[in-house]
């Protein structure tokens, strides 16, 4: 869409079809990408696998470039008020796509919350009782140093969103401008989409560092989505296409997705090879034998230890930890146990008592 040449200074907009409806494809291929990677950690009943310093990033990467394109925009969002339901979901078309975009992506770090190994939330404690007995296993309720970290993450990502919102609609409401395109903006609204567009652009080039040395040691592709990152690896350079193509947009808008088309695609790769690894040593995502069924909730991990010899971890859900700081690539886990893994609203109780 672009702006119309004989009215530049008001809210009269000429269609541009072929971005709608690029636009428009892009918008179903986002949900079509991401729906398979909620549908794999719920069905597989954890979220083992992901590094929540990824999920962090990705998180305020995907909302500052979310608020980059509202505060570049702003004052075509304007138009709104002056124009049809159609027209104002076409010039909006942008701000949907961007958004649906950080609305997918944040659903994966709440699923990811939910899912959390329960065997690794909490430490476990050996009791030595110095006789005959065997050592004593008690359950703590001290908090692991990675289940501590995700819920520092959680909190990080609601105060980051909520501090840029709150910024960008008081400089949009405190400061008016045409929706001209072409117009000079105020000094404040450029200074500040700058610092969106350019924040989101390198917490996404950062973004996928964690991810890819989190997925290195484990040598497993665990629960992340290879179909997903199948459509988004080059559908992030269409995005960023579609969204160049917005007007009042400009390289800050377009940059984080650019860059996360190319990390994503390095993440794919590795994901491909820990893949044909896995089927040449009968094991699934997981690192759980194929011939060994397991109830969704039982989390396995594997690794190579120094020797170069394979090693299956089974994690019974049951145990919480060990009192010794276990790795991402730690061997010996336990058999597994059984366990039932609540849904609904019952899930969610269960989740925030814990």
């Amino acid at each position: 869409m672009v702006l119309s040449p004989s009215a530049p200074a008001t809210c009269d907009f000429a269609s541009d079809w072929a971005a709608d409806a690029l636009t428009v494809v892009l918008i179903f291929g986002l949900f079509a990408s991401y729906i398979p990677q909620h549908l794999r950690i719920i069905r597989a009943g954890t979220s083992i696998g992901f590094s929540p310093w990824f999920l962090l990033l990705g998180s305020t990467s995907s909302a500052a470039a979310m608020l980059n394109i509202i505060t570049m925009q702003g004052p075509v969002l304007r138009c709104c008020l002056e124009v049809s339901f159609g027209k104002c979901a076409e010039i909006t078309s942008g701000v949907l796509q961007v958004g649906s975009q950080w609305f997918l992506f944040s659903v994966i770090l709440v699923l990811y919350m939910v899912y959390y190994p329960p065997n690794l939330k909490y430490l476990e404690l050996e009791i030595n009782m110095h006789d005959s007995r065997p050592v004593q296993r008690v359950q703590s309720d001290i908090k692991s140093d990675e289940w501590r970290l995700s819920i520092v993450v959680s909190w990080a990502v609601a105060i980051h969103l909520a501090f840029i919102t709150f910024t960008t609609f008081f400089l949009l409401f405190t400061t008016g401008h045409s929706p001209d395109s072409s117009g000079q903006r105020p000094r404040q609204i450029e200074l500040w989409a700058t610092f969106l567009g350019v924040s989101s652009g390198v917490l996404a080039a950062i973004q996928y560092a964690p991810q890819l040395q989190r997925t290195y040691r484990l040598k497993l592709v665990g629960a992340l989505s290879i179909p997903m990152m199948v459509i988004q690896s080059p559908g992030g350079v269409v995005m960023a296409i579609s969204i160049a193509m917005k007007p009042g947009t400009n390289w800050t808008s377009w940059m984080m997705y650019a860059v996360s088309a190319v990390m994503q695609s390095c993440l794919l790769l590795m994901c491909i090879m820990w893949k044909i690894r896995q089927r040449r040593l009968h094991i699934d995502d997981f690192g759980r034998p194929l011939s060994l069924p397991l109830s969704p909730g039982e989390c396995t991990l594997s690794a190579e230890n120094d020797g170069g010899e394979f090693e299956n971890e089974v994690v019974d859900v049951r145990v919480v930890e060990e009192s010794v700081e276990v790795g991402e690539a730690t061997p010996l886990l336990k058999p597994p146990v059984k366990v039932t893994h609540k849904g609904g609203i019952l899930g969610w109780l269960e989740h925030l008592r814990s």
